[in-house]
């Protein structure tokens, strides 16, 4: 099943996100070499593709797993919540529909 883990960031996140963005990186890559995301990406802080020094406020990820509880230990582990980035964790089951 799909699920969307939705991510809020701590204030001024923007440091902890590139510190740890390669590793956070290659554990999205993963799943998507096993066919199991369907979306990721960031809440940019402001109203812009590219936020600069504003930074991002979290993140939303689609991906699927094999219950809720394996998605949460899954986002539990991404480098972001280990090393303080993401202050607030959503994990909640996801119904594809469109398109």
């Amino acid at each position: 099943m799909w699920y969307a883990i939705i991510t809020q960031d701590v204030e001024n996140s923007l440091e902890g996100r590139k510190r740890n963005r390669e590793a956070h990186l290659r554990r999205l890559q993963e799943l998507v070499d096993q066919g199991r995301l369907l979306i990721a990406g960031p809440h940019p802080a402001v109203d812009a593709e590219d936020p600069g020094e504003a930074g991002f406020t979290g993140s939303l990820i689609v991906a699927e797993f094999e219950s809720l509880e394996a998605a949460q230990a899954w986002a539990d582990s991404d480098p972001y919540a280990l090393h303080g980035v993401t202050r607030k964790v959503v994990v909640k089951p996801y119904k594809k529909v469109l398109p």
